[in-house]
């Protein structure tokens, strides 16, 4: 390697180096930047050949960091965010979009509700929504904003409470308790728990599970049975009738739902700006 040169090196070096590095590979960084392969290894060799320094260690099936690499990541990392933060609240516009992302259930019983009281707020902020298939999919989707279901304890990621989860038997108006149940699998409380924790040792039977609660509410709002259902998820039935709450006990959960962000997307002024306008919209 030549001898280091004084002085910052490139912004463009700097980035393409950052994204290969995070993203873990030169392909992967000439997609995100729309560059070639070649464009993006030669960047980043101009980079290491100004700083004197090999970043990269080069193998057949593909690129790691050097130890150099990896100290040096965070660093870049820290000062392009610092950056992006200072300029945008110095020259910035006001956003003009938010992109939200969750299971669509969510999205459909809690963004889309919200979204005539978050225009009131921002009207000329576009929305965007990106449904995903699987809770799991949300570590991997790109969408930084997210609707996420548990506890509110996430690595790396920031989150505000939209609505505490509470379970209760809900049925269509012509559907009384004794119908068949309708089960509900995953790591929600069941019938089961209902029951142990009410004193009640005889349950209807149960002729239909479901493994989303969407689908468990929907089958409910046919009289296909009782639903120990989501009272978030169920609001807009409940409130214009399609389905009633039963005069059972209600089960309370330590899980909610949650408005979610990774830790350094809201240092800006702005960008927690629209996150606080939006979580009120959520909350109602």
């Amino acid at each position: 390697m030549a001898k280091k040169k004084i002085g910052l090196p490139p912004l463009d070096w700097l980035r393409v180096f950052e994204a290969a590095g995070r993203l873990g590979g030169f392909s992967a960084a000439a997609k995100e930047f729309g560059l070639t392969q070649a464009a993006v290894s030669q960047r980043i060799a101009n980079l290491e050949t100004w700083l004197g320094r090999t970043l990269f260690v080069r193998e057949a099936r593909g690129v790691s960091l050097t130890v150099e690499g990896e100290s040096y990541l965070p660093l870049v990392q820290d000062s392009l965010q610092a950056l992006e933060r200072n300029t945008e609240d110095l020259f910035g516009k006001s956003p003009r979009e938010l992109r939200v992302a969750g299971l669509s259930s969510n999205i459909h019983a809690l963004v889309v509700p919200a979204l005539a009281r978050f225009q009131e707020i921002r009207p000329k902020v576009r929305v965007m929504t990106d449904s995903v298939a699987r809770r799991s999919s949300l570590d991997e989707e790109r969408t930084w904003l997210q609707i996420r279901y548990g506890r509110g304890a996430w690595p790396g990621r920031d989150a505000a409470l939209i609505a505490r989860e509470v379970l209760v038997p809900m049925a269509a108006p012509s559907v009384d308790w004794g119908a068949p149940l309708i089960d509900l699998r995953g790591e929600r409380p069941a019938w089961r728990d209902w029951a142990r924790k009410r004193d009640q040792a005889e349950l209807p039977p149960s002729q239909i599970s479901f493994d989303s609660m969407e689908h468990a509410i929907s089958a409910a709002r046919q009289g296909m049975g009782v639903v120990l259902g989501s009272v978030p998820l169920a609001h807009a039935e409940l409130r214009v009738g399609r389905l009633r709450k039963l005069d059972l006990p209600e089960l309370q959960t330590k899980d909610g739902y949650w408005l979610t962000w990774p830790e350094e997307r809201a240092k800006s002024k702005r960008q927690r700006a629209l996150i606080t306008d939006f979580l009120q919209a959520l909350q109602g």
